[in-house]
This record gives structure tokens, C-alpha cells and sequence, in this order.
């Protein structure tokens, strides 16, 4: 329900700012003697407005900001019992069957505020803990995703794991863990 309002949001959005660029400039070029503002263009403002507010508002809701106090997601690595390594052997144990490739991913940004001090710190330097965080957190929650994935196969570790990330639009990163969950011999 959230996304099918995010998309009409969107939609009004892009065809608002549609309508007032590729249609209202012109307009007000040609008709520059005419102060009245048409319906249309005006139409076409309130649906950039609306949209933008719409699709804010199903983010937010996405984002648990409206949630009632005491709801957290379900976090697999506080209590998860399965093994993490980036080796491909648990010292000690023989593995006894291979479950396969598991792997949990995210794609992460920053409010806009810490990206304009990120900015700032690029300029005088020192470490940009705004994206250090952001970072931490899309670890997290990319780990959280791949262990889930492993305990619904039954694993009792995750060997060869590996992680990687990728810029995907202005400041928003890509983070992807993955590893092959396996069942250790008794």
C-alpha cells in the first residue's frame, strides 16, 4: 500500500516538473505579456509539490518514523549462533554439507544535512564519519539479511564471506555480503 502511494507521489511529481519545464517556460516566453498564470500550470506546480510530499511521507513511513515505541526490527546477529569467517575451513570442525551461497544486501544514503558537512570535511579534511556510519549501519543490516538467510537453511556457518559495495546515485552506496552457508559434521 506504502509503494503504490510512493508511486503515484512519484508520478505526480515527474509529470508535474514535466509540465512546468517542458510546457510552463515556453509558455511564459511566448505569452510574456500575459501576468494570468492558466490552470494548467498551475495544476502542474501543485502536483510537483504534492508528489514531493507524498513520496516524503511514504519514506517516512517506510523508515519505521511512525512506528509505535518498542517495535525494532528483527536482528539476526544479536542472537544468531551461526559462525562468520572469511576462511574456507571452521578450524576444527569438518564441514559436512555445503547449503550454498547466502547473501544479504542494501543500498544506503545520508540525509542531505550530513552530506553538506561531509562536503565541508572534504575541504578541510579529516575522517567523514557522516558516511562512516552510514556505512556501519548498511554492514549491518546487509550482515543481519545474510545470516537470516543462512538460519532459514538450517546453517551452522557461513564460510568464504566476502563484502562489496558500489556508489549508486550521488552519495547512496550499494552494500552485498555473501558467503556459503554450511553445515558442520558432528
Amino acid at each position: 500500500m506504502v509503494k503504490a502511494f510512493r508511486l503515484v507521489g512519484s508520478l505526480s511529481f515527474v509529470l508535474g516538473l514535466f509540465t512546468a519545464i517542458f510546457v510552463g517556460i515556453p509558455w511564459a516566453v511566448f505569452a510574456e505579456n500575459d501576468p494570468a498564470v492558466p490552470w494548467w500550470l498551475r495544476a502542474a506546480v501543485l502536483a510537483v509539490l504534492g508528489g514531493l510530499l507524498l513520496v516524503l511521507l511514504t519514506v517516512a513511513l517506510e523508515q519505521g518514523k511512525f512506528k509505535k515505541p518498542g517495535e525494532a526490527p528483527r536482528k539476526a546477529s544479536a542472537d544468531s549462533k551461526v559462525l562468520l569467517l572469511n576462511s574456507d575451513a571452521v578450524p576444527g570442525k569438518t564441514i559436512g554439507e555445503i547449503l550454498g551461497l547466502v547473501q544479504g544486501h542494501t543500498v544506503h544514503a545520508i540525509w542531505l544535512g550530513n552530506d553538506l558537512s561531509a562536503i565541508m570535511r572534504l575541504i578541510i579534511g579529516g575522517e567523514l564519519t557522516e558516511y562512516t556510519e552510514m556505512m556501519g549501519q548498511a554492514r549491518e543490516v546487509a550482515v543481519d539479511r545474510m545470516l537470516a538467510n543462512a538460519e532459514e537453511l538450517g546453517a551452522d556457518a557461513i564460510i568464504n564471506v566476502r563484502y562489496m559495495t558500489t556508489g549508486v546515485v550521488g552519495t547512496a552506496s550499494e552494500l552485498l555480503v555473501y558467503g556459503t552457508a554450511v553445515k558442520l559434521a558432528a
